[in-house]
């Protein structure tokens, strides 16, 4: 961060290489959707580089680079909720346009799916379930979920291999197929 705070561009960059997954994993979890996650990113270490000098040495980087990404996504949830008022001219031109929605079966089967898969993952054993996240929601290797919980590299990788078993299993026991490729 010293090197960041003195403007040296490359430092920046080796920063961005070791959090941005994290970061994009943070943001899409929070806001559910993948271009917004991916603006938060870029804005987040847009405001490391801008902010670095205000940055307290002394003080842990992670939370303070967490903290800024995790009000980019409060600052775009508000964002979400403000709904532009329409004019009466908008509003038949808007209400004359074919919807463009799937049907209504389709989007009740999907949500009832990432309903039973959200249940599933809260079922696993809380080490399990830990390490599923970070790597699937947090985009993070084995050997960097070894690292950030300080953990051997083998117990990651035998928590990972349990828990997408007896994920496996209970979406099974719900129904849900592993070959079934529709989009959760």
């Amino acid at each position: 961060m010293e090197l960041v705070a003195a403007g040296d561009s490359a430092a920046l960059a080796q920063l961005y290489d070791r959090h941005a997954r994290v970061v994009y994993g943070l943001a899409l979890r929070i806001l559910g959707a993948a271009e917004p996650a991916e603006e938060v990113v870029q804005e987040t270490f847009w405001r490391v580089w801008k902010r670095a000098a205000t940055f307290q040495m002394q003080g842990a980087f992670l939370p303070w680079m967490f903290g800024i990404a995790r009000n980019l996504c409060i600052d775009e949830l508000r964002r979400r909720q403000v709904r532009p008022m329409i004019s009466g001219a908008s509003e038949e031109l808007l209400t004359s346009l074919p919807d463009q929605m799937q049907n209504v079966e389709q989007s009740t089967l999907e949500a009832e799916r990432r309903r039973l898969i959200s249940n599933a993952l809260a079922d696993l054993p809380p080490d399990q379930r830990e390490v599923i996240e970070l790597a699937y929601f947090g985009g993070l290797s084995q050997r960097e979920i070894a690292e950030h919980l300080q953990s051997p590299l083998g117990t990651i990788k035998t928590r990972i291999r349990l828990g997408l078993q007896k994920l496996k299993q209970a979406l099974l026991h719900y129904g849900i197929d592993a070959h079934d490729h529709q989009e959760c």
